[in-house]
């Protein structure tokens, strides 16, 4: 330590780290310095803040009318129909939280409603069932479901293949697995779920995507494929757009999802990158 540090350790004044430069490429809390023995009071005040950021993101419940609006309003969406608003059996955050498994069904008004639309609809096949749930972060869905729907409808649109979609469900108090259920109740032939992932002290925006080829209830996570940490500080949406049709083209080609479905979007950057020569290979003496 130097003379300078240790003079600034006893008067109390704020020792830099040199590691914080490297906060510009992360937003892990390292490099936060220190006064004295203790954290610098605004790097404690901004590490409650985050803490407090998700815990309102988990309990904040989704405006549904809001978020239904702006679905009306986008192009490539069954113009004929309007959102479905579902829930879970989860009758309140307090239950969804303790009971996990409540979250991945339908409640029973709602499974009417879904049976309902397709007895209506039983002459015409979905390809594919967009569904939008509030997850463990409303302010997730909230921010990021429609813009990154903006991004990938008109793809979908655009295959030489055309997506037929089924109308677009929005689900309250509900897990991942509820998707299953919504797809199997109206035959789509697979099923994509957008949900609010966990908060994390740095991210309490993460919208989580979730694929399902011929969705079923009871179905686990081995049968899906995930894509994560979408919002504009994480994975754009326009990445994120191209690598759920390249899943979605897969599945349908492989009539398949999950864990037998690999993600090859960045093979070419892993595979074509570098000298080819491994490390452990590498003649480091040379």
């Amino acid at each position: 330590m130097s003379e300078s540090d240790e003079q600034n350790r006893h008067n109390g004044k704020v020792v830099a780290n040199p590691w914080r430069r490297l906060r510009e490429f992360t937003d892990a809390r390292i490099g936060l310095g220190r006064a004295g023995i203790s954290l610098p009071t605004s790097e404690l005040l901004a590490f409650q803040l985050s803490h407090a950021q998700a815990r309102d993101a988990v309990h904040f419940p989704l405006d549904v009318d809001a978020l239904c609006g702006q679905l009306a309003g986008l192009q490539g969406l069954p113009s004929a129909s309007s959102p479905l608003r579902l829930h879970s059996q989860a009758a309140d955050r307090i239950t969804y939280l303790q009971r996990p498994d409540l979250g991945r069904l339908l409640s029973a008004d709602s499974r009417q409603q879904v049976l309902a639309l397709s007895d209506a609809t039983a002459t015409q096949s979905s390809d594919l069932a967009i569904v939008i749930v509030d997850g463990l972060s409303s302010l997730a869905v909230q921010q990021n479901a429609v813009p990154f729907l903006t991004e990938l409808l008109p793809r979908l649109a655009n295959e030489k293949q055309p997506w037929q979609l089924a109308p677009v469900s929005v689900v309250e108090q509900g897990r991942v697995a509820v998707g299953d259920d919504i797809g199997e109740l109206i035959n789509a032939r697979a099923v994509l779920v957008l949900i609010g992932e966990r908060p994390g002290l740095s991210s309490p925006d993460s919208l989580g995507l979730y694929l399902t080829w011929s969705p079923q209830a009871g179905l686990n996570d081995a049968a899906r494929n995930c894509i994560s940490n979408v919002r504009p500080a994480g994975l754009s949406y326009t990445e994120a757009a191209r690598r759920v049709l390249y899943l979605l083209r897969e599945a349908r080609r492989l009539q398949l999802s999950g864990v037998k479905l690999k993600d090859r979007t960045e093979d070419d950057v892993i595979e074509h990158s570098g000298n080819g020569k491994s490390f452990l290979t590498s003649d480091f003496g040379a």
